[in-house]
């Protein structure tokens, strides 16, 4: 790499002189050594301009992050409320023909698992034939009995999901784990993308790039899709739980985006079974609700009573039809990680096809076969609690100390069905600006789905990066960054 450098921009640095991806597959340069078509000419692009000016541009890139208020929160830490989520300033690059598959993949699955969650709310076949056990579904604590029989508008639960990718060491994809509940991290990645326009418009020049400014515009199209069917300008608001929410930047940054309030609990007032938002002129009438709180606060009628963020008699809305929540109300079950492990079964049971995207290998500790597996290879493998999220409760087996392997045994077998268990991927890498240069980092893809009557896909998504060195965990409450993720217009050579 250093020759061909040499011959671009005589005696500079290049930024990739000390850059190995230590036998992981690369996202820049596959599994060879040299930059390939996909990445050429970004990778001439980084020669040119130096590792010196990298840095500083990717400082004052950061900066500006700060100062645009693009911040999120960590709730572990007190000592800071607010902060910038990482950003890297090399790009992650997906060809046209890797995304149509991609897109094909994420569409069947949203499809597979509304089409679950409207059995298991009505008439339960996939339990009942046994594809699923009726157990793992009805026994979940996401699992809502008080919506079962309620038809909800085109029978879309999920109109928002994010669905985590990961990339083996052939370069292969894996979905990692679905987000169908309120997932966050797409205002990420259309600030990621206006921030490289404007402080590397040199990188972006000439390239035909797919474009995400438009999601806060088919977001807005599928929401009012499913308000109901007699109202032709539905009224649209994004619940928030309020600023202390560790995404709050994005429910400011959607509700701009989309020209629609945001509200939280107490703007809101049932009356007559119809929903209605306070305002200066009077009180109006409320279509549909984009809700970013969790099932258990949305309303103290019908679930937990002491909740102060969601909205008294909401429910009694939602049932008589005049007005729709997204996501639907139990939608969790279907995010599980132990249900994962069956969505392979669900695609063929409802769709007659085999998944487009493979799961990860998953073994379900609620099951004996799961459990004596994970136990007698609990050092070779990522233990998951089924609950949690954010990457927390995490136990990476080849990475763990003797001390911490015994403590998730005894986790284990003391509550076996909190947990599943997957074998280590060698998750892809990507050239990332460190203190000394570029180093490789393990990434993830989230790529988000809009669904209403169909189903739009942004292209891309957020890729995260784990900054730490060695590290696999990329979500941000545990120190990951981002970076910009650019599906290519045009087909290679």
């Amino acid at each position: 790499m250093a020759t061909i450098t040499a011959l671009i921009n005589p005696g500079a640095k290049s930024p990739f002189d000390d850059y190995d991806q230590n036998g992981f597959y690369c996202e820049f340069f596959g599994l060879d050594k040299e930059p390939g078509p996909r990445n050429i000419r970004i990778w001439q692009r980084l020669q040119q301009v130096g590792i010196d000016s990298l840095k500083k541009r990717a400082h004052e890139a950061e900066t500006e992050l700060f100062d645009l208020g693009v911040t999120f929160t960590v709730y572990s830490d007190s000592s800071a409320v607010d902060r910038i989520l990482p950003f890297d300033v090399v790009p992650r690059i997906i060809t046209a023909y890797e995304w149509r598959r991609l897109e094909r993949g994420i569409r069947q699955r949203t499809e597979a698992l509304n089409l679950f969650l409207a059995d298991i709310y009505h008439d339960q076949n996939i339990l009942n034939d046994g594809v699923v056990p009726s157990e793992l579904v009805v026994g979940n604590t996401n699992y809502r009995p008080e919506i079962r029989g309620l038809h909800v508008p085109s029978a879309t639960y999920i109109h928002v999901s994010g669905t985590d990718l990961v990339r083996g060491p052939k370069g292969e994809f894996f979905v990692l784990e679905d987000n169908v509940r309120t997932p966050s991290g797409v205002s990420y990645v259309i600030e990621n993308r206006h921030l490289m326009q404007r402080s590397f418009p040199d990188l972006l020049e000439g390239l035909r790039i797919r474009e995400v400014s438009g999601y806060a515009e088919h977001l807005h199209a599928k929401l009012a899709e499913v308000a109901p069917t007699s109202v032709l300008s539905p009224n649209i608001v994004l619940l928030s739980p309020g600023p202390y929410n560790s995404a709050y930047f994005e429910h400011i940054f959607l509700a701009r985006e989309m020209g629609i309030p945001l509200v939280e609990g107490r703007d809101l007032v049932v009356e007559n079974d119809r929903v209605y938002t306070r305002t200066v002129a009077g009180l109006e009438q409320v279509h549909v609700i984009y809700r970013r709180i969790n099932d258990e606060f949305l309303d103290p009628e019908v679930f937990y009573d002491g909740s102060m963020l969601g909205v008294a008699g909401l429910m009694r809305a939602v049932r008589r039809g005049t007005v729709a929540l997204a996501n639907a109300v139990g939608t969790g079950v279907a995010d599980d990680k132990a249900v994962y492990a069956y969505v392979p079964r669900m695609i063929k049971y409802y769709l007659g096809e085999d998944p487009i995207l493979p799961n990860v290998e998953t073994h379900v500790c609620g099951e004996s076969a799961g459990l004596a597996y994970t136990l007698a290879n609990l050092e070779r493998l990522v233990l998951k609690p089924v609950g949690e999220s954010g990457g927390y409760g995490i136990v990476v087996g080849p990475k763990a100390s003797r001390a911490e392997l015994e403590a998730a045994r005894h986790r284990l077998i003391a509550n076996p069905s909190r947990f599943v268990s997957q074998p280590m991927v060698d998750l892809s890498v990507c050239p990332t600006l460190m203190e000394h240069g570029l180093a490789p980092r393990h990434v993830d893809l989230r790529p988000y789905a809009i669904t209403g009557k169909g189903t739009w896909v942004l292209p891309g998504g957020l890729t995260r990066v784990a900054l730490s060195e060695g590290s696999i965990i990329v979500n941000s409450s545990q120190g990951g960054g981002t970076k910009d993720t650019w599906v290519l217009e045009e087909e290679l050579p």
